[in-house]
């Protein structure tokens, strides 16, 4: 049973099965309260996880999302069950800790992450199609620093003690959610009042699809990013069925719910867009498409590895964390609402093309020469 069940995951009916699992969870997990357009937000709901714990204050961005919770410990149970749970780490540490807050900066200026972006797609959203544009721009950059020899490092086996760290902090973060541990009425963790964050599905119908995704998404290895990589590199379609199937199920799923809104540009009246208008927010996406390129897996991905035990991935995490506190401490955009085109601060535009540059160099300094070692 097992032997036919690993078969039917490795074959191409597997990848689908997890795209039309969250197809369908996410736009359920909207119309059980979630912010709308994509019920599920990897970057969005990371930001909310960030200010939480107190590493920003923006109002309406701060909530111990579950679905955050859910996806690790599912990928954790999946790895367990399979034998796949293998502590490693040590490749790049540093480094991926920086991509990951860049890659969050990218993500909160303009729809947020790969994921995020596909299914406000199934929404009826037209702005994620040049979100999208600039992710596989970015994917593309990325391709090349990679085929020029771009290496972040070899990881190796760690203590297991090393593997649990993200889900045990997971787990943690589940006993304060439920039981509201707050020392006084005054610290961490802090829960907004106003929208985004303070809308939420039930706790454990949220924790719940968060484990049913994590597992699913574990075993087939699902990522966004590494779709459109391996059309790219190698015409490879496996993964892109399962982006094809998400989006397509997204969309059935919220036109069954009354839940697509087909539009381009700013629903806020008197608030016009131009060209210009989505020349930084399409350039902070083509920042995070290189970001998630260079440690080859999107935000959901990297939780998927800390699940399965892997400390780079965790770093990357808590890279986002710190690239959510400096969006909104230091005003990079005026609002932590993912659901609109927003505004980008002179600091935001700075820190973006910082980031651009930041990845470009060591796109051309981190590379191995005629397949050799480190």
């Amino acid at each position: 049973m097992s032997t036919r069940l690993s078969e039917f995951i490795k074959a191409n009916w597997g990848i689908i099965l997890a795209g039309i699992i969250i197809g369908i969870l996410a736009p359920l997990l909207q119309k059980l309260g979630n912010p709308a357009q994509t019920g599920l937000c990897i970057a969005c709901f990371e930001r909310d996880l960030a200010g939480a714990l107190g590493f920003h204050r923006a109002e309406g961005g701060q909530y111990i999302r579950p679905e955050i919770i859910g996806l690790v410990l599912g990928s954790t149970l999946a790895a367990l069950i399979f034998g796949e749970f293998k502590t490693r780490g040590g490749s790049g540490s540093m480094i991926r800790f920086f991509l990951g807050m860049f890659a969050m900066i990218g993500c909160l200026s303009f729809l947020g992450c790969p994921v995020g972006v596909l299914l406000r797609l199934g929404t009826g959203n037209l702005n994620a199609v040049p979100a999208l544009l600039g992710i596989v721009c970015g994917i593309f950059i990325g391709i090349r620093f990679i085929k020029a020899g771009f290496f972040i490092g070899r990881s190796r086996k760690l203590s297991s003690t090393a593997g649990w760290i993200m889900p045990v902090f997971m787990i943690a973060l589940f006993v304060f959610l439920f039981f509201d541990f707050r020392s006084n009425d005054w610290s961490a963790p802090f829960s907004s009042w106003l929208p985004p964050a303070a809308i939420h599905a039930p706790l454990f119908v949220s924790l719940a699809i968060g484990l049913i995704i994590g597992f699913f998404a574990q075993r087939t290895r699902f990522c966004a990013i590494g779709a459109f990589r391996d059309l790219i590199i190698v015409r490879n379609s496996h993964y892109m069925y399962g982006i094809i199937a998400m989006v397509v199920s997204s969309f059935l799923t919220n036109l069954l719910l009354g839940q697509v809104n087909i539009y381009f540009g700013s629903q806020e009246q008197g608030h016009s867009l131009t060209l210009f208008t989505y020349f930084w927010p399409f350039l902070g996406m083509v920042l995070a498409g290189l970001c998630f390129s260079l440690v080859e897996g999107c935000a959901a991905r990297q939780l998927f590895l800390t699940g399965e035990g892997d400390s780079d991935a965790g770093f990357f995490i808590l890279g986002m964390f710190a690239g959510a506190a400096l969006t909104h401490n230091f005003g990079f955009i005026g609002r932590p609402v993912c659901a609109q085109v927003m505004d980008i601060s002179s600091l935001g535009i700075g820190t973006i093309i910082i980031g651009l540059i930041f990845c470009i160099t060591i796109g051309f300094t981190m590379r191995i020469k005629n397949g050799g070692g480190e």
